[in-house]
């Protein structure tokens, strides 16, 4: 399973990086706005500090300038997976872009039905928000089920299952149960990964009992 982090903070991308667990990276405005960087400038500096794909979202609604928009994006690298959402002027899009071997990363899926537009669209990837779907008391993973057993029924849907509004680790470990290729994570939800109590009690006991023996091992 590929892991995505869901930022636009580039210190968090480089930390992140230096572990060795990153694939890639998801951003959309409101990370962007976050930062206050001029969001070309940023998403080409994003695309320095990675060796996979990053996700950059048109801004426009129609198709004429989200056409513009997506072509902009994919010109900044070839690492551009560009984001447009699942309506059928984003459709539109993405089967375009597709087919002049640009990523689409089709977002804002909802459904299974969904789903299938974007495979059929060309998508690279869909962004299902199980999240967002937990919130208003729907199955979010149950809509990563779903699409994951559609998708495994046809050899040609090439397009990448892309776990998105995760909120917990249950999140990521049930959608790597189900099959989806890539999880995207804020970084605090990634650095939840690491923790359980009982590996911090044995090693808080390991560094005691080391201690106690008065050795050391780098001079």
């Amino acid at each position: 399973m590929k892991f995505f982090v869901d930022t636009a903070d580039l210190q968090e991308i480089r930390d992140l990086t230096a572990t060795g667990l990153l694939d890639g990276v998801t951003t959309n405005p409101s990370l962007v706005a976050k930062t206050g960087r001029n969001f070309l400038e940023l998403v080409a500096e994003i695309c320095k500090e990675v060796d996979g794909p990053v996700s950059a979202e048109v801004a426009a609604t129609d198709f004429e300038t989200m056409w513009a928009e997506g072509c902009k994006l994919a010109a900044i690298s070839p690492r551009i997976a560009v984001k447009v959402p699942l309506t059928p002027a984003g459709l539109k899009v993405c089967k375009g872009l597709s087919a002049n071997g640009t990523m689409v990363n089709v977002t804002l899926c909802f459904s299974a039905a969904q789903a299938i537009l974007a495979a059929k669209a060309g998508a690279a990837f869909v962004s299902p928000f199980v999240g967002r779907l937990d919130d208003v008391g729907t199955d979010g993973m149950g809509l990563i089920a779903d699409i994951c057993q559609i998708y495994s029924r046809y050899p040609t849907f090439t397009t990448q299952v892309l776990v998105a509004s995760v909120r917990h680790p249950m999140h990521l470990v049930t959608a790597a149960k189900l099959g989806a290729h890539v999880a995207t994570m804020p970084p605090a939800v990634i650095r939840l990964l690491f923790g359980h109590p009982l590996t911090d009690l044995g090693l808080a006991r390991f560094v005691a009992d080391w201690e106690k023996t008065g050795q050391t091992i780098l001079p």
